[in-house]
């Protein structure tokens, strides 16, 4: 097989299939698994993040961590999460080391359709909800980020933050009931 199939047969292969490949040294397949993540780890990172400065750094971080660990990958198959946490864990290190409080920054959706008005409510209610999440406890913002822009289950953020499924309930819900009570004036 050419190199030009090999390639295109990488690009198709499942994650299983190519993050198999890559933890045993394939340059190749690890590039695929780059191109085929980093969209998603940098829409994931920038939301987490104060800023956008340090995305792209911390999503390579993510990527140079995850080539020396993919080794250790016991399923394959859970390639995704696997990597979501840990460029969640570079954001998360990245803003307590630059912050003793972060706050998050989110940045409203812009269709060309929609009036000034409604563009300056929806800045204004993700600028309030920046303000609300910055409230929270940091192990309450955490699991609330990897829930709700992580699309994490609550078992990898148990796993991600090393703490007891039933505290990420009991921790998500605290959080849940104070946004529902802080944001009440923008439903």
């Amino acid at each position: 097989m050419t190199d030009d199939r090999v390639r295109g047969a990488l690009e198709e292969a499942d994650d299983h299939i190519v993050a198999g490949r890559a933890a045993d040294g394939d340059t190749a397949a690890f590039a695929v698994l780059v191109r085929r993540y980093t969209p998603m780890m940098r829409a994931y990172t920038r939301r987490i993040m104060p800023g956008s400065a340090d995305v792209d750094d911390v999503v390579q971080e993510a990527f140079i961590t995850a080539w020396q660990r993919l080794p250790e990958l016991e399923e394959p198959s859970r390639l995704k999460s696997w990597l979501m946490r840990i460029v969640s864990r570079r954001a998360i290190d990245r803003i307590r080391a630059t912050r003793p409080s972060a706050d998050l920054v989110v940045e409203p959706p812009t269709p060309e359709s929609t009036s000034p008005t409604r563009v300056t409510e929806a800045r204004a209610g993700i600028e309030a909800l920046g303000q609300v999440l910055a409230e929270l406890p940091d192990a309450q913002r955490q699991c609330w980020v990897l829930r709700e822009f992580g699309g994490c289950s609550y078992d990898e953020i148990a796993d991600e933050l090393g703490i007891r499924t039933t505290t990420v309930r009991g921790l998500l819900a605290r959080a849940r009931q104070h946004i529902i009570v802080r944001m009440e004036e923008w439903r």
